[in-house]
C-alpha cells in the first residue's frame, strides 16, 4: 500500500516536471515567435544582406556565389539607400571578391565608383525586375595558372523608361586555395556577339 502511494507520488512529481519542461518550451517557442514577428516588421532587404555571415556560411558553389552577387546588386540598385548603407552593403559584397580583385582598387575608390554607377542607374529611372544565373550545367570549370576557375553568366531584366532590357554579365570565379571558397575574380558586361546562348 505504501509502495503504491510512493509510486503515485513519484509519478505526480515526474508529471509536474514534464509539464514544467513542456510549459517552458512552449514559453520559449512563443517568445521566439514573438521576437521573430517583431523582427519581420523591421528587417529590411539591406539589413538582411548585412546579417549574412560569410565567414561561417559561405555560398558553396560558383552559381550560389553569383546568385549572392546578383542579390546584392539588386538591393544596391533598387532600394533607396543612404551613403552609409551603400558603403556597408558594398563592403559586404566585397567579401565575395578574390583578393586580387579586391586589391585592384582601394576601398575608397571602389565605393566612389559604386556610388557613381548607382547614381547613373537612378538618374535613368532604371530598376531591376528580376535576375538569374546560368543553370548549373552551363557553368564552365577549367584550370588556369594552377587555380580552379569557373565561368558563368548573370542576367538582369531591367525596367527602363522605354520598356524592359536584358543586361548580361559574364563572371569568372577562382577557387581560393586556403579556404576552398569560390571568389569573384572578374566580371564584365556581355556584348551581343558573346551572349550566353
Amino acid at each position: 500500500h505504501m509502495k503504491n502511494v510512493k509510486g503515485a507520488k513519484g509519478l505526480i512529481i515526474v508529471l509536474v516536471l514534464v509539464l514544467m519542461v513542456v510549459g517552458y518550451f512552449y514559453y520559449l517557442s512563443n517568445r521566439d515567435y514573438a521576437d521573430r514577428h517583431e523582427e519581420d516588421v523591421v528587417i529590411t532587404p539591406v539589413k538582411e544582406l548585412l546579417l549574412k555571415d560569410f565567414s561561417k556560411n559561405y555560398p558553396p558553389t560558383p552559381k550560389e556565389v553569383v546568385k549572392q552577387y546578383l542579390e546584392f546588386t539588386k538591393v544596391l540598385h533598387n532600394e533607396e539607400l543612404n551613403d552609409e548603407e551603400v558603403e556597408a552593403v558594398g563592403l559586404k559584397l566585397e567579401e565575395l571578391f578574390d583578393d586580387e580583385l579586391k586589391n585592384a582598387k582601394s576601398d575608397e575608390e571602389y565605393i566612389k565608383d559604386l556610388k557613381s554607377e548607382l547614381t547613373t542607374f537612378k538618374d535613368n529611372d532604371y530598376s531591376i525586375v528580376n535576375m538569374y544565373t546560368s543553370s548549373s550545367t552551363d557553368v564552365e570549370e577549367f584550370n588556369m595558372d594552377g587555380y580552379e576557375v569557373a565561368r558563368l553568366y548573370g542576367t538582369f531584366n531591367v525596367r527602363t523608361k522605354d520598356g524592359t532590357k536584358i543586361l548580361q554579365e559574364v563572371f569568372i570565379l577562382r577557387k581560393e586555395q586556403s579556404t576552398g571558397h569560390w571568389k569573384v575574380y572578374g566580371f564584365a558586361p556581355v556584348t551581343d556577339d558573346e551572349s550566353a546562348e
